[in-house]
């Protein structure tokens, strides 16, 4: 039984080398020179490009019945090849198809990668980088700036306009990152106020002070620890969330519809969620600093014999009003700054998961930077101003 001759599709691609009677040399080219068809023809081709010649040359492709990208740089290279040689090459019987794909490759061929070493000095090796990072800070700056001026000025908060902040998006977002945060925040603090009281006594014990371990746990967590690590919380749970919705509506191209329909982005999007920030933080300082002294309480009864009415009596004389609100200030502000950088950070994100996966990261970074450099320059105001 005859085989069924293959179609014209599932020919392979051929190449032959001719000469026609007026001595111009001839390479005839047929069959499939689709990725798939050229295979067969590629050692052909090597010796086509390895063979000299002088004089004219002739590409014959009308025998081509089926071609994409990958044959027509073939041919590309082929004809580059020839040209280099200083020989005249000409492309005949082409389909306007394989004509447009030939013409749009470069002529002087895909350039490889240098394999030069950096001819940069080392100057350029060491300051470049540094260069690089205090230009990529200062436009974060910038950005963060005009979000926080382009939120309030989106919110429309202007005498009569009654189009502000929807309260609806404001509780749902404290919702999302103040009442939900509560377990965790409660957690982390009552365990953070038990090893400060649990070390603390350990250490005071050698010198008969085990009672100052209610100043130092009173102290530490009002002024210091209990706004630190509530924000750095929120920077990693809030923050992160800020970015990733944002930077999701980003890739989606939600937000250049809203501002098509006439809407600020950051308005309508970012400043429901700073306001949000801005409460829920300095309430959830005030659970996380509840936990973290009941945690220290109890953490003294059971190690040092500490009751709970002694403790509370030494609190009182340990803290004061000014211990409370110098944590309590810094609240606002960490809030504002973990929202304008989550905010930044999601605007910076581009059409790729790889995008969003990486401002996310950097999001939370930068937050967390942002809040300790914060807190250590709120304490050296307060030591400056003896507050």
């Amino acid at each position: 039984m005859q085989a069924k001759p293959k179609s014209a599709d599932e020919q392979a691609a051929t190449l032959e080398m001719t000469s026609t009677a007026e001595s111009v040399e001839r390479f005839v080219l047929a069959g499939d020179w689709r990725n798939r068809g050229i295979s067969q023809v590629l050692n052909d081709l090597m010796a086509a490009e390895q063979k000299q010649g002088q004089g004219k040359l002739e590409i014959d492709a009308s025998g081509i019945d089926a071609v994409d990208t990958s044959g027509a740089w073939l041919i590309r290279r082929l004809i580059n090849g020839k040209q280099a040689e200083g020989r005249d090459v000409e492309l005949i019987g082409a389909s306007k198809t394989l004509s447009d794909l030939v013409d749009v490759l470069p002529e002087d061929g895909l350039k490889r990668p240098s394999s030069d070493k950096d001819q940069r000095t080392l100057f350029q090796r060491i300051f470049e980088p540094a260069g690089k990072a205090v230009w990529s800070l200062g436009q974060d700056a910038l950005a963060g700036l005009h979000i926080l001026g382009s939120a309030v000025g989106g919110a429309q908060l202007k005498g009569g306009r009654g189009a502000g902040v929807s309260p609806a998006s404001v509780v749902t977002h404290i919702d999302r990152m103040g009442v939900r945060a509560v377990p965790i925040i409660v957690l982390m603090s009552f365990l953070i106020g038990a090893i400060i009281a649990q070390q603390g006594a350990f250490q005071l014990r050698y010198f008969g002070a085990e009672l100052f371990v209610v100043d130092l746990v009173g102290i530490l967590q009002l002024r210091e620890i209990g706004v630190l690590l509530t924000a750095i919380m929120i920077a990693g749970r809030s923050g992160s969330a800020i970015t990733a919705e944002i930077g999701s509506m980003k890739m989606r191209e939600e937000i250049d519809a809203l501002t098509v329909i006439g809407l600020n982005p950051v308005g309508v999007l970012v400043f429901p969620r700073l306001v949000a920030l801005t409460i829920a933080l300095p309430l959830l300082t005030i659970i996380a600093n509840f936990a973290a002294l009941y945690g220290a309480a109890i953490v003294t009864f059971i190690y040092s014999g500490i009751t709970f009415q002694t403790f509370l009596s030494r609190l009182h004389e340990a803290v004061d009003y000014s211990s409370v609100a110098s944590g309590m200030i810094k609240a606002p502000f960490m809030a504002l700054a973990i929202g304008i950088v989550s905010a930044v950070e999601g605007m910076k994100v581009g059409g790729s998961a790889e995008s969003l996966g990486t401002h996310v990261t950097a999001s939370v970074v930068k937050s967390i930077f942002v809040v300790i450099l914060m807190d250590a320059l709120f304490a050296i105001f307060y030591s400056a101003i003896d507050f």
